[in-house]
């Protein structure tokens, strides 16, 4: 069976950086629906569009291509009283950027009565 529009397909895969060191690795395998519906990466959509099951592809992905730019508008200090207690190095929250969207904001520090927001994807 070839991979086409509207195509359940399973993978496994592994990121690096440009180093080759590996950044991330799945655990369980990803499934999502082929067809251009947002479920994955486009270059990726193409990279599988038309193979079989067993194909094996390594993809050299842009950041355009991925997770974006990183963005330095959505790292934020914002005092330490605006938010819940216990909030922790690490945690991640819901907010809005400077350009009025909805973003998840991760903890990347505390310091004093400061926090440090960053809403970047980790591996932008």
């Amino acid at each position: 069976m070839k991979i086409e529009k509207d195509t359940a397909v399973t993978l496994r895969y592994k990121v690096a950086d440009t180093n080759g060191k590996l950044l991330e690795e799945s655990s369980e395998p990803m499934v999502y629906l082929h067809g251009g519906y947002g479920n994955t990466f486009p270059k990726i959509e193409e990279a599988l569009e038309g193979k079989t099951a067993g194909h094996q592809v390594t993809l050299d992905l842009q950041p355009q291509d991925a997770f974006g730019l990183r963005d330095e508008s959505l790292v934020q200090t914002i005092p330490k009283t605006q938010f819940p207690p216990g909030v922790k190095v690490g945690g991640q929250l819901e907010g809005r950027g400077e350009d009025g969207h909805a973003h998840v904001f991760t903890v990347m520090k505390i310091k004093g009565d400061k926090v440090m927001l960053d809403g970047n994807h980790p591996l932008a």
